[in-house]
Order: structure tokens, then sequence, then C-alpha cells
């Protein structure tokens, strides 16, 4: 997306379900339209292993205020998965000279009710640097440990926890996601 450009005029690459290329669209209008399209999803660890987690600004087009497990978005139109992890990752961290991010797995994400539906590519990176996330993108962030991740992502609020002391609402994507990326990683252990 070109510096001053609205989000909603970025233009996407639209793909069908086994993720080929099928056309291109404003992002808007393949939000508005359910069109189905790409997006990455980097979970971020610091050196001691805790989850980078953030809640999203208010100004957002999609799942604005919600809290998220992972940085990433949507796959810009002739832009690589692995690109525009590598982009988002810095973005939305505010780092420059990221290592780039490891590549997992792909699937397909479906909204309830047929609303919408993305192809998305999870990486993991490992962050020990310090982040200084982007304004635009970020309202509230901290690194959680796993057992407090766990706790919020079932709704609880854990004594002396980082953030506000309130159940927090999580991106349907990005809760789906870590689910998945968990059963993923106990494959590999």
């Amino acid at each position: 997306m070109a510096l001053g450009d609205a989000p909603e005029d970025e233009i996407l690459t639209v793909v069908d379900e086994d993720d080929h290329v099928i056309g291109r669209a404003p992002r808007g209008e393949v939000y508005a339209k359910g069109l189905r399209h790409r997006a990455t999803a980097i979970l971020v660890r610091d050196a001691g292993g805790r989850v980078f987690v953030h809640r999203r600004t208010a100004t957002k087009l999609a799942f604005p205020s919600l809290y998220d497990v992972f940085v990433g978005g949507v796959v810009g139109a002739g832009e690589s998965y692995d690109d525009c992890a590598l982009r988002e990752a810095g973005e939305e961290l505010g780092v420059a000279g990221l290592p780039r991010p490891e590549p997992l797995f792909r699937y397909l994400f479906e909204l309830p009710g047929g609303r919408g539906a993305w192809w998305t590519a999870v990486y993991e990176l490992r962050c020990e640097l310090p982040v200084h996330p982007q304004a635009e993108e970020v309202g509230w962030h901290a690194f959680l440990p796993a057992d407090e991740l766990d706790a919020r992502l079932r709704g609880e609020v854990p004594p002396g926890g980082a953030g506000p002391a309130v159940p927090w609402e999580f991106v349907p994507d990005g809760r789906a996601t870590y689910e998945r990326y968990l059963r993923f990683t106990q494959g590999r252990a």
C-alpha cells in the first residue's frame, strides 16, 4: 500500500478455494463482498518465550479494538506470503532488521455464515529487539507467558496479569489460528 492511501483502497489478490489467483480487488470491496483472499499470521515470541499479544486500534477495518495473538495482515496484490509476513511483522512491531519469519502451515479460515474467507499462512518469529508497535495498528501490547495467554483465551482474568483486568475479546481468526498453531506444534514435538 502506498503511503497516504486509505486501507480500503489497497489492492488485494482474490483467490479460489484452492488458493489459486482469480483476480484483484480493493480491500474495501473484498471485505464488503466477502471475497476469498490471502493473509499472514505471525506468532512472535521474545527471548524468554513469551508471546506478543496486542489490542487492535478502534480504527481498524476488521475486528476493531479486539485482542490478537498474531501480527500480520492481508497479502497485497503481487506480494508473496513470505514477503508479506516479513513486512507486516516489521510494521506492526516497529522493528527493522527482523529475521524472516519461519513458515509453519497454511489453511483456509472461514467466517460463520459465509461472511468471508481467507487463506492464512502461519509463521513464527523470535524477536529479541525492543518493539515499538505501529500506533495506527496497535492500541496496547505486551509479551505474555503461555499460562497467562491461555487464561485470557479462556476468558479469565489472571490476578496480576498484564493489561485491563476484564475479560478480553479476541479476533476470531486469531483464536482459530492459535488453536491450529498449538495442535501443529504439539505434533512436531
